[in-house]
């Protein structure tokens, strides 16, 4: 773990508001030089806490209208759990994937444009070598949907 100081926690806070702010406008808001704040955010970059910078997009404005969880039970007799992971990184839809306790070996989460097309990555996904079973939960509505990482 990175320590970090009052005015990264800062820095970090405004970059996770809006990626696109200035250096200038940070050095303002934190009260430092903007050579200092740049030399701050590039450490923060070296260091991997910032990852990188994208922007957020409405899904649905796009035309996927679905979104869902899919837990994901791995035969570990014919493959290993990485091995499955390998291969539904290669599915466009899925946009988290993670390995789990519980039940399940792997959680994803999956947009999509309808019910016909989580169909078909449900059948890519049972294509894959090792994948047992698959349990689907379809969200109606989501209430919080963020990249932000309350720090500080």
């Amino acid at each position: 773990m990175v320590k970090l100081d009052e005015v990264d926690i800062k820095i970090l806070n405004i970059l996770q508001e809006d990626g696109r702010t200035s250096v200038a406008e940070i050095a303002r808001q934190v009260k430092l030089a903007s050579p200092s704040v740049h030399e701050r955010i590039s450490k923060l970059e070296e260091e991997g806490i910032i990852k990188g910078y994208t922007a957020i997009l409405d899904a649905k404005k796009l035309g996927k209208d679905v979104t869902a969880f899919i837990g994901i039970k791995v035969n570990h007799a014919l493959a290993t759990g990485d091995s499955v992971m390998n291969e539904l990184m290669k599915i466009d839809s899925i946009v988290e994937s993670h390995t789990v306790t519980g039940e399940d070996d792997i959680l994803i989460k999956v947009k999509t444009e309808n019910t016909s097309s989580l169909e078909d990555i449900l059948n890519r996904i049972y294509s894959i070598k090792g994948v047992l079973n698959t349990i689907t939960t379809v969200v109606l509505s989501t209430a919080l949907e963020t990249l932000k990482i309350k720090i500080g």
